[in-house]
Order: structure tokens, then C-alpha cells, then sequence
């Protein structure tokens, strides 16, 4: 199914590609979240007319990523768990306890926006976690997980 970008979305295009996608993915995903269109006719010279609105608008979405990421970058943060005397936790962090932990400090971070290379942290220690704020700004923190004794 060809279908015109509205936005730019990583490893598929830039705003207005005409990119050729299944017709599942577009159906239930690019279509619904409103950064695509089926690419006919009339919805390209849509696009045309309303180019200049989107590019700006997208710019604006990119400079409020970047700010973000200005303060995420370096951004410490804790987050306690039961572990064992070894420093192996009971159960894991994972992305939606770091989320969860970001948006006590005020910051608008849902758990799809984390990247965590290691996977699941299952040990007491620092690790660098990747958030994704838009397809081209990322920000780097530290988790910092802190075992608690059990009794």
C-alpha cells in the first residue's frame, strides 16, 4: 500500500516520501496516528498545499525534542530494589520503572521512548540507558539501581 509521510519516521522516510508499507501497518498504525495518508491524488496535492505548515510544525516538534534532551543528557537517577547479598535483584528494572521514576522529576517519558541495550537490568549498578525523544534526538541517562537489604 503507498502511502505519503506527514512526519519523518525512522528507517521509512522523510515528511512527504511516498513509500510503499503493508497494508497492516499502514491500516493500524501510520494511518490512525496521523502520520500518514493513503497516497492518492488528491491527498498529494493536499500535502502540497499544507507542506509548509507541516515542515514547520515538525520543526518546532525537533526544537522542544532538543531542549528535552539538553536536560536529560547526564540526568542521574535512582531507583531502589530488593536484592540478595550477591547484588542480584528480585525481579528487574525495567523501561516502565524508569518512565515512571523520570515523570516524578517532571519529565513527559513514556516506556516506549526507552532504549535499554542491556536489556533488563537485573543487577545492582550504573547503567546507560537511551531515550528516544524523536526519530533524530536521543539523550543518554545514568540508572542508577540501589539494592535494598532483606531481612
Amino acid at each position: 500500500m503507498q502511502v505519503i509521510l506527514l512526519e519523518k519516521i525512522a528507517k521509512l522516510g522523510a515528511l512527504g516520501s511516498i513509500v510503499n508499507v503493508k497494508p497492516g501497518y499502514a491500516r493500524n498504525y501510520l494511518i490512525p496516528q496521523g502520520k500518514a495518508k493513503r497516497a492518492t491524488e488528491k491527498a498529494i496535492a493536499e500535502f502540497e498545499t499544507q507542506r509548509a505548515e507541516l515542515e514547520k510544525k515538525q520543526a518546532g516538534i525537533l526544537a522542544v525534542a532538543n531542549e528535552q534532551a539538553e536536560k536529560l543528557n547526564g540526568l542521574l537517577i535512582q531507583i531502589s530494589q530488593k536484592a540478595g547479598v550477591d547484588g542480584k535483584l528480585f525481579g528487574s528494572v525495567t523501561s516502565a520503572n524508569i518512565a515512571e521514576e523520570l515523570q516524578k522529576q517532571d519529565f513527559a517519558i513514556e516506556k516506549s521512548m526507552i532504549r535499554m541495550p542491556e536489556g533488563q537490568i537485573k543487577q545492582v549498578g550504573d547503567y546507560t540507558v537511551d531515550i528516544v525523544l524523536h526519530s533524530e534526538v536521543s539523550a543518554h541517562i545514568t540508572v542508577s539501581v540501589l539494592g535494598e537489604a532483606t531481612i
